[in-house]
């Protein structure tokens, strides 16, 4: 190589980072290398397997000798109409299996495929604040411009229709929205989505529910698709990773009309080339899990979890809404401290626990920490003794 004229990666890198929990996963994998033992309450990935006859069907499918072929990128009929059955049995939604679903990869590739299919560089993408950073670094990657519109506790963490009113919206064509939140725990309302598909309609723009939290720590299952006249201009993402603990398997779903469908599916299908068949037909058979699974799987486990977590905020002085649901719990820091991340830094270095400072979320959650659910009820008890140990000399109740 020439050293008047070095290689140099592509401009669209100079406006992403290294995803937080990328980079910092590496010194948490360093400390426990060196024998520190980390506790991490970070990242939500679900700690507990899948149902066992979703397993038993994917064991049972592999050692098929013709099962290992290229599969259609619209994803097999089977997964297509649980798909539709799941939304028709615990959304009471109908959708046509053959052409208003679309599988996906994970959620993450669905907000790629989306935006490459509704949004031409230089134009508008509406991201919440705070909020999932991939809306952000993906839409920005495809030239996209970010603009952020406010989620406030003093709202609910809902949005301020009035603000989002009074917003240039010239080139705006997609708002990314996420109920049950992530990461404030901010329930989903029907007179938010009811509202959202009415801004849609009126201003042109397509509305994006992020929607995998419905089953954790909660009875009520609401989708924006509920709402007459949603389909429209709406796509609501879903997510096997959480609901059914299955975030390795990276199967997700978008649902929406069948015209926007075919445009997302011109796009994905110039980029992969379907999943692994006898994975889809697991899938398929987990989303006939029995109330009783989801029930103990997911909303008794996390309760349990969720008062320890409890108790971690407590000994960190943070207050936070018990009324949250989802799997993580979010806290505001107290007052003495500049930011989250110099509490978050002497949690890690001082306790061992490894939690996510909530800047990283936006400038709406500078002030927020967020505890991961998904770890087993003994590690959150020791990171509570842990917490509470390194902590001692001061009272961290005090604000």
């Amino acid at each position: 190589m020439q050293e008047n004229n070095p290689i140099q990666p592509a401009r669209r890198l100079q406006l992403v980072q290294e995803y937080y929990f990328s980079r910092k996963g590496k010194e948490v994998a360093r400390m426990n290398a060196e024998g520190l033992d980390v506790i991490s309450l970070a990242i939500g990935s679900p700690d507990m397997p899948p149902s066992p006859q979703t397993v038993e069907t994917l064991c049972r499918e592999a050692v098929r000798p013709d099962a290992h072929g290229y599969q259609p990128t619209a994803g097999i009929p089977q997964l297509r109409q649980a798909m539709a059955g799941f939304y028709a049995r615990w959304f009471g939604v109908e959708l046509d299996p053959a052409t208003e679903i679309q599988p996906l990869i994970g959620s993450k590739e669905g907000i790629l495929h989306t935006t490459l299919a509704f949004v031409n560089p230089g134009e508008r993408v509406l991201v919440p604040n705070p909020g999932y950073p991939t809306y952000t670094s993906l839409s920005r990657l495809l030239g996209c411009e970010v603009v952020y519109y406010n989620l406030r506790p003093e709202n609910g963490w809902q949005p301020d229709f009035d603000e989002l009113e009074a917003m240039d919206l010239t080139g705006v064509r997609l708002l990314w929205t996420n109920y049950p939140n992530m990461p404030t725990g901010a329930p989903a309302r029907r007179e938010t989505y009811e509202r959202l598909v009415d801004f849609a309609r009126r201003h042109g723009i397509v509305v994006v529910n992020d929607n995998p939290y419905s089953f954790i720590l909660g009875h009520e299952h609401l989708s924006i698709l509920q709402v007459p006249g949603a389909k429209d201009c709406c796509i609501e993402f879903n997510s096997m990773s959480k609901s059914h603990n299955m975030p390795g398997w990276r199967v997700g779903m978008l649902a929406t009309n069948a015209r926007f469908v075919s445009w997302i599916l011109k796009v994905k299908s110039n980029i992969d080339s379907g999943t692994f068949r006898p994975l889809q037909l697991a899938a398929a058979e987990a989303y006939a899990n029995s109330d009783a699974w989801h029930e103990e799987a997911n909303v008794q486990v996390y309760a349990r979890r969720r008062r320890l977590a409890g108790q971690i905020m407590d000994a960190l002085g943070c207050r936070y809404d018990p009324a949250q649901v989802g799997m993580f719990l979010w806290g505001q820091i107290p007052d003495r401290y500049a930011q989250a991340e110099t509490l978050t830094e002497r949690v890690l270095h001082e306790a061992r626990v490894f939690l996510t400072p909530g800047f990283i979320f936006g400038t709406n959650g500078a002030r927020y920490v967020r505890i991961s659910l998904c770890a087993k009820e003994e590690k959150l008890a020791e990171a509570l003794e842990r917490i509470k140990a390194a902590f001692a000399e001061q009272s961290l109740n005090k604000q």
